[in-house]
């Protein structure tokens, strides 16, 4: 089994930036990729970014230019660094992991093998 735990949501104002962390511990060593998914009240979890254990990364359209994924993988960890933040980005982020499948096949989609809890990213304009 793998927990994975989010931290870095908060409060920002339109513009500003955050840097959310996801820890995995368990069998990490089969988790092949990783992602962030996003879900505002009222809406369905949407994927966000998602990146490989070669590095290989995707992004929705509505984050390019202004999110980036990134993994360090002697920590363990995925980052994500969310610059010019909208309030339109105002959810819960939810950090994902799968021991097979590449972005290819898991992008956007919601069978994930293993999900953090989420943290709250708020963005007032």
């Amino acid at each position: 089994q793998v927990q994975l735990v989010e931290s870095g949501g908060g409060l920002v104002q339109a513009g500003g930036s955050l840097r959310l962390s996801c820890a995995a511990s368990g069998s990490i060593f089969r988790i092949r990729t990783m992602g962030w998914y996003r879900q505002a009240p009222g809406k369905e979890r949407e994927g966000v970014s998602c990146i490989s254990s070669s590095g290989i990364t995707r992004n929705s359209e509505s984050v390019k230019g202004r999110f980036t994924i990134s993994r360090d993988n002697a920590k363990n960890t995925v980052y994500l660094q969310m610059n010019n933040l909208k309030p339109e980005d105002t959810a819960v982020y939810y950090c994902a992991a799968d021991d097979y499948r590449a972005c290819s096949a898991l992008f956007g989609t919601l069978p994930w093998d293993y999900w953090g809890r989420g943290t709250q990213v708020t963005v007032s304009s």
